[in-house]
């Protein structure tokens, strides 16, 4: 699988080969950065930050380190991008950390690039796992040609009160600890959304039963890479270095999530119409997407992909990831399948090495 990334010492911008980093074991130490949000830091989310670690540590068996400004709270974290970005160099940069969980999504992470080296990112490539406006820190990767991970944050996902669910914790273990193919990812019983209640004994968020895969339109056998689009982190970069070219979106499977923007169905219309100027939808092989609203899909997704003509375009919804629990995790620049006949989407190889 052929990627983007950059000439050591000349940041100039060549086609290479995917690097996968190695799988993540029992006993190995990994850091929660604090690259957006910097709530883990706050008084209020100390204890939501002890349970992520706590079962990452329990469950997974890691250790977990904390970076030198992760845990200095929002106020200090949002007026010092250059912090965020170093302690995302300083745990790619130190041996001992084999892989980086992403503490929480937010809004700005694209002030980090003016600090971020790329060449730390292909020189030390690790497990990098995040979603939301981990989005952002993925096309980082994906441009220094380096395979990362959409999928649970520490606080948002890691941190859910009650249990982590079981779902969640096949996929972590599935997609970062085994260099097995991923294989088929089956759809969730049921879904809920983000519960940021700080009690963290109980759930107060009603889960909602999941129908399953629910194939939109199209036909046959898709296989492409795995490239993912959060709405909002994936317009901020528009314009800069880390928009995938159009050789990166070509036959790729575009796991899309998070266009209705603070709820706005015509943000989501306008921000569809951005993506299909830039030709993203006419280079893709298929269009991926979370829950299964209707009448969004129908009035947002398939509306704007119509204007474009592209009818038959397969767009299969109902799958694990994104902003909801529980969640898949998905291997950027990994080669993956979607059968539109028996509606199924299919991660045909693994996403480290042993």
């Amino acid at each position: 699988m052929r990627g983007f990334g950059i000439i050591e010492d000349t940041r100039k911008v060549v086609y290479m080969e995917w690097i996968k980093p190695q799988k993540l074991a029992a006993g190995d130490t990994v850091a929660a950065v604090s690259l957006s949000g910097g709530r883990a830091g706050d008084a209020d989310m100390l204890a939501r930050y002890a349970l992520g670690k706590q079962r990452l540590e329990q469950i997974f068996g890691l250790r977990v380190a904390a970076p030198t400004h992760s845990l200095k709270g929002s106020d200090f974290l949002y007026r010092n991008p250059k912090a965020r970005a170093d302690d995302l160099m300083e745990a790619l940069r130190e041996p001992c950390i084999k892989g980086i969980f992403l503490s929480m999504g937010g809004d700005d992470g694209i002030r980090l690039l003016p600090h971020i080296d790329f060449t730390v990112i292909r020189q030390n490539p690790k497990v990098f796992i995040g979603f939301s406006d981990g989005d952002t820190f993925h096309r980082m990767f994906s441009y220094a040609g380096v395979v990362s991970f959409y999928g649970a944050n520490l606080l948002a996902t890691l941190a859910e009160p009650g249990e982590l669910n079981s779902y969640t914790i096949q996929w972590i273990r599935k997609a970062l600890f085994t260099s097995e193919a991923i294989g088929e990812l089956t759809s969730c019983d049921a879904w809920t959304g983000i519960n940021w209640n700080n009690s963290l004994q109980k759930r107060e968020i009603p889960w909602e039963e999941n129908a399953g895969h629910v194939l939109h339109q199209g036909k046959g056998k898709v296989r492409g890479h795995i490239m993912t689009a959060c709405g909002g982190p994936l317009r901020s970069v528009m314009g800069t270095c880390l928009f995938p070219p159009p050789d990166m979106w070509e036959n790729s499977i575009i796991c899309l999530e998070e266009m209705e923007i603070y709820g706005s169905r015509l943000a989501a219309v306008h921000g569809m119409r951005a993506l299909a100027a830039a030709g993203i939808f006419r280079q893709c092989g298929a269009v991926l997407l979370p829950r299964s609203d209707e009448s969004f899909i129908r009035d947002v997704i398939l509306k704007v992909l119509h204007e474009e003509g592209l009818f038959d375009l397969p767009v299969l919804s109902g799958v694990a990831f994104g902003h909801m629990n529980p969640m898949a995790v998905l291997p950027i620049g990994v080669a993956a399948e979607i059968d539109c006949d028996l509606r199924t989407f299919t991660v045909l190889e693994s996403g480290v090495w042993d």
